[in-house]
């Protein structure tokens, strides 16, 4: 569902550049000028995650600063221009419903879904995680940095920009250039400011979009490599900067198809989106709930838990994803009509649907979990003897070339003997792919380079 993601956020920078196309001229661009511009930022970040691990890393660091500077020159600048500025009692008493339902409770269960929306995309910490160092405790600790960090800056994002707000109809409600945020920016700050903060908005969403492409791509390469996919055999492919670009552009292509329906219905297109948010929550409830019921006493936590605390959190956790993903699914206006209607629903039944379709027929015949890319090339290594106490090869003399490659490109190598758990119970990927035609194992001209490397740096 990543994918759904990199779709939205980079359809939400098109529309933002139509807006700034709008404020700037007497041009309004139609939806099929907004598709071409979303299918360019597509491409922009299929180029930019090509790049080396370590150029995306650079990447990366600049964006979270750009966002954390970004987002105080935006505040800051908007608040001290905006003529009359709302009152502390608009902004955190104020109700305004124009939903057209009559409940109160319901309009603010609805209105939690916001918060919902920036719950999701922090897991990106651990599809990188296999090419990051101390994963183990570096992984969760970016998941934990993230949700701080997103929640102190978008807390005070929001409340300055409420503050800002100077005629809540003409701004929120039918914002004359198209996007809320550009039609407060342009009343509160003129042409000129509006325009920098825009590029400022700009550059965060190009940023953001970046990184959900990156982690994404990680996430269909890892698929790939356990022969969870069809394809499999071309999408664990690397280049020889170790990125996995097939899977890059995976995501690229699928993206496009995704957009598509924008051209035609936007309702069909936001029933699309909303699937991102249902399904990546549900993704999370599985893992966790089997934490908390079935493995409750069995379960070995790793150097990085929640004690005591991990089972009070995780009913927690639990209850929350039920209920706003259960509101994910309702109607948000009334009276309720074919062009209003929430269809979340029916694109979340068709994705888990082609999937139950695709293992019942195909991949229960061949797909083992642990099976895929790496899993032989460990048991056979530990059976030898030649994996030490954290499941890396053992050291036996590396020559000073082989140091320098590893220096140069510790990137993916590493999944090939981390493919977890470290058993020597674990299937072997080529067997496990035979049936299905698309055979698993390492990427073209990769085995020869595991066999190589006898110490893989993290």
């Amino acid at each position: 569902m990543g994918i759904v993601a990199i779709a939205s956020t980079d359809l939400a920078m098109a529309q933002f550049l139509a807006s700034l196309v709008s404020m700037t001229s007497s041009y309004n661009p139609n939806t099929y000028v907004i598709f071409a511009i979303y299918v360019c930022i597509l491409l922009l970040h299929g180029v930019v995650n090509s790049m080396t691990v370590r150029l995306n890393g650079l990447f990366n660091n600049v964006s979270v600063w750009w966002h954390v500077f970004g987002t105080a020159t935006i505040v800051i600048v908007v608040l001290a221009m905006t003529p009359h500025r709302q009152s502390a009692e608009f902004v955190f008493t104020t109700w305004v419903n124009n939903t057209g339902w009559s409940s109160s409770f319901y309009v603010f269960m609805l209105g939690l879904l916001q918060s919902q929306y920036t719950l999701s995309g922090y897991d990106s910490a651990a599809h990188m995680a296999e090419e990051t160092q101390n994963a183990s405790t570096g992984g969760p600790m970016g998941i934990i940095m993230a949700i701080v960090t997103a929640s102190c800056v978008g807390w005070v994002f929001l409340v300055g920009m409420t503050f800002s707000i100077s005629n809540f109809e003409k701004q929120i409600v039918e914002p004359a250039v198209g996007v809320a945020l550009s039609q407060i920016f342009l009343d509160s700050c003129g042409l000129g400011v509006a325009i920098f903060l825009i590029l400022i908005i700009l550059g965060a969403q190009f940023f953001c979009g970046s990184a959900l492409t990156l982690a994404s791509s990680r996430m269909v390469y890892a698929f790939a490599r356990d022969g969870a996919l069809p394809m499999s055999k071309r999408l664990h492919k690397l280049n020889k900067e170790k990125s996995p670009v097939a899977a890059v552009w995976f995501n690229i292509a699928f993206c496009f198809i995704l957009g598509l329906p924008y051209i035609w219905s936007e309702t069909a297109y936001s029933a699309i989106v909303s699937v991102n948010t249902i399904a990546s929550s549900i993704s999370y409830l599985i893992p966790i709930l089997c934490r908390i019921i079935l493995a409750r006493e069995t379960f070995e936590p790793g150097p990085f838990n929640l004690g005591r605390f991990s089972t009070l959190v995780g009913v927690v956790s639990s209850g929350w994803i039920i209920v706003t993903s259960a509101l994910f699914l309702c109607p948000t206006e009334f009276p309720v009509t074919a062009t209003n209607m929430n269809y979340a629903l029916v694109p979340f039944l068709v994705v888990i649907g082609l999937c139950v379709v695709y293992f019942g027929i195909w991949g229960r015949h061949w797909f083992k979990p642990g099976g895929g890319v790496g899993a032989a090339a460990v048991a056979e290594a530990k059976a030898a003897g030649k994996l030490d106490a954290e499941g890396d090869l053992e050291s036996s003399g590396d020559t000073d070339e082989d140091e320098t490659r590893d220096e140069k490109s510790y990137g993916l190598e590493h999944v090939y003997s981390h493919t977890p758990p470290l058993t020597s119970e674990l299937g072997s990927g080529s067997a496990s792919g035979s049936e299905s035609g698309d055979e698993v194992g390492f990427p073209e001209g990769e085995e020869k380079h595991f066999r190589e490397l006898s110490y893989l740096r993290h």
